[in-house]
C-alpha cells in the first residue's frame, strides 16, 4: 500500500511563494502517473499540476507561468512550486499517484488510487 504525505502548506499574502512537497512510502515515481490537485470549500476538487508516467507535464491554465511541478526519484517526492500566489489559489492541495500514463484521464480523480491526506494553502489579499 502506497503511503503519501503532503507538507508545505501555510498561510501566504498575496504574491507570495510556496513549495509543496509530498513523500511516498516506496519507490513509485519513475512509472506512475503523478499530480496535484486542490479543493477549496464549497467547490470540487480539481488538478492543479501532473506529470505523466513518460514525463510530460501539464498545468491547469490558472496556474500556468505561476506553478511548477517537478520531482525528485532519489527521494521518493514530488514537489510543486507556488509563486505569485492569488486569493484564488486557496484550497486544500492533495497529492495523487496512479500506475501508467492517463493521457486524456488525467484530470479525473476517481482514476488516481492513491492520495495523500492534504495541505492547506491560505492566500490573503
Amino acid at each position: 500500500q502506497v503511503q503519501l504525505v503532503e507538507s508545505g502548506g501555510d498561510s501566504v499574502q498575496a504574491g507570495g511563494s510556496l513549495r509543496l512537497s509530498c513523500a511516498a512510502s516506496e519507490y513509485i515515481y519513475s512509472s506512475y502517473s503523478l499530480a496535484w490537485f486542490r479543493q477549496a470549500p464549497g467547490k470540487e476538487r480539481e488538478g492543479v499540476a501532473a506529470i505523466e508516467s513518460d514525463g510530460s507535464i501539464r498545468y491547469r491554465d490558472s496556474v500556468k507561468g505561476r506553478f511548477a511541478i517537478s520531482k525528485d526519484n532519489a527521494k521518493n517526492t514530488l514537489y510543486l512550486q507556488m509563486n505569485s500566489l492569488k486569493p484564488e489559489d486557496t484550497a486544500m492541495y492533495y497529492c495523487a499517484a496512479v500506475a501508467g500514463r492517463l493521457g486524456p484521464m488525467l484530470w479525473n480523480t476517481p482514476v488516481y488510487n492513491y492520495w495523500g491526506q492534504g495541505t492547506q494553502v491560505t492566500v490573503s489579499s
